[in-house]
């Protein structure tokens, strides 16, 4: 017989994965070769869209509690303001970036886990793991020395940077390294320097960047290039006074710094595998993708990684759906993993410019730029994440197809706890959508709600639109559905 779901990484990508399963009433495994959970605040903002998926995962309160709501960020150059964006011009219920630490994310996220009694088991790794026709088999190696053979019906990935999985799978991980070392400091800023406490500072220095994030409690991350990479000459971990030094030489006077938590280099890797699946093997995450963390994209973009894998994987499983709706995961997915990483490049790229001319141009740019309100709306969007969508995917039929459900219109989450997940139908005529919904009992929530438009919608348990048709054209739905029913 064989087990539950095998998911290989605890970090936020995995856990998401994990939370989702469960609340569909999937069995699930999940480990962690670590001891203990991360204690460090690593990626720290979660996007409105995120937020938004969080909602139907029944744990965003939780996380609006924890979290400080940045309202914006500002681009500074030479002591004046170039402009920027108001996060509070996003549409949507969370016209914010929520700041929260990575360690609060991972534990507000194993909370919510722990209500459907799923607990990470720690200390076991994945040795290694072969795939027939049918099933997985991974060899599993607990803590003391302890081996474990298991039989799984799939095996997921979500297992960073350096993926046990994806080098048992041997894809690769095309892409390149930045040039430049970074420097990062979480540590306690006050004084008559300070941004204020709700927003993303940004200061374009002629020696490069620097960057302060807000955190929860007072705290702030500095985020700065520091040079070109050596790799002969390793520079050590940076001190309290030298990030000092350097926040007064590119933000000025007035910001004093003190309490280091965190004091690090690290270099930014832009990669991508070029499929999120082999057979019954997925990758999610950054065991998929890597990139820079401008625009802080990088855990969002793996927690939706999850969001849409795990309503495919429980409706296949569950065999309430055919094996080939799996098949959309890597396309789409990957589409957003090359659209976001594209787009943090660039954003580094401008940030990085060393040429004097080209940052006076830069900085002209930002200024004219920015004072249009079409623009800052266009960045805010854009980093939300509110306007990624399918519209290629083939589950994608109709105008408009593929993209987010507007959470105005949306009546609330099709069913999922303790169940299957269901599209939902926004349409107008009562007997002849429950007819549907009685054709299609495993695709298809029994209740219709009113479209917002007039039209016929099919929206996907992840919030996107998979059909949009004209009213009452219910041969297209048949369609639409029959095409994603189990044979």
């Amino acid at each position: 017989m064989l087990g539950r779901i095998l998911i290989v990484g605890a970090g936020p990508v995995g856990l998401t994965l994990a939370c989702e399963l469960a609340r569909y009433g999937v069995g699930v495994r999940l480990i962690d070769r670590s001891p203990e959970p991360t204690r460090t605040s690593k990626a720290l903002v979660i996007w409105s869209r995120t937020l938004e998926l969080m909602d139907r995962m029944g744990c965003t309160p939780a996380f609006l509690a924890a979290g400080l709501h940045a309202r914006g960020a500002t681009l500074r150059s030479g002591g004046q303001v170039l402009g920027g964006t108001r996060f509070t011009e996003i549409a949507s219920p969370y016209p914010f970036a929520l700041m929260i630490p990575q360690a609060e994310t991972e534990r507000l996220l194993t909370e919510h886990l722990a209500g459907f009694g799923v607990a990470i088991e720690r200390e076991v790794a994945l040795s290694d793991f072969s795939q027939a026709a049918g099933a997985v088999t991974a060899r599993l190696s607990h803590a003391h020395g302890r081996e474990e053979v298991v039989s799984i019906p799939f095996l997921i990935g979500c297992d960073g940077a350096h993926s046990r999985v994806r080098h048992g799978l041997d894809l690769a991980f095309a892409g390149q390294a930045q040039g430049d070392e970074w420097l990062l400091a979480d540590v306690r800023g006050a004084g008559p320097g300070a941004p204020p406490p709700d927003e993303v500072a940004v200061y374009l220095h002629r020696d490069g960047p620097l960057v302060l994030f807000p955190i929860p409690g007072g705290r702030a991350r500095v985020v700065a290039t520091v040079g070109r990479l050596d790799p002969e000459h390793p520079r050590p971990d940076p001190s309290l006074d030298a990030v000092q030094a350097l926040v007064e030489a590119r933000a000025g006077a007035g910001l004093h710094l003190s309490d280091p938590v965190w004091l690090s280099h690290f270099r930014i890797h832009e990669r991508k595998v070029g499929q999120y699946r082999v057979g019954r093997v997925f990758l999610a995450g950054d065991a998929a993708h890597i990139h820079s963390p401008a625009g802080g994209q990088g855990m969002n973009t793996g927690m939706q990684d999850a969001v849409n894998l795990a309503w495919k994987l429980a409706l296949v499983l569950r065999g309430e759906a055919a094996p080939d709706l799996l098949d959309s995961y890597s396309p789409e997915r990957a589409a957003v993993g090359e659209a976001v990483l594209r787009n943090a490049a660039r954003l580094t790229a401008a940030a990085t410019l060393t040429s004097p001319a080209a940052q006076a141009a830069r900085n002209l740019a930002l200024r004219a730029l920015l004072g249009f309100h079409a623009v800052r709306d266009r960045m805010a969007a854009t980093m939300s994440e509110i306007e990624i969508g399918y519209p290629d995917s083939v589950l994608s039929e109709g105008p408009g197809a593929g993209l987010r459900w507007p959470p105005e219109h949306d009546a609330g989450p099709p069913p999922g706890a303790g169940g299957a997940p269901r599209f939902a139908l926004y349409a107008e005529d009562g007997p002849a959508g429950a007819a549907l919904a009685a054709r299609f009992p495993t695709l298809l929530a029994p209740e219709m709600r009113p479209a917002p438009d007039g039209r016929l919608h099919l929206v996907r348990p992840d919030g996107y639109v998979g059909l949009n048709a004209e009213a009452g054209d219910w041969a297209a739905a048949a369609r639409y559905l029959a095409r994603l029913a189990p044979s």
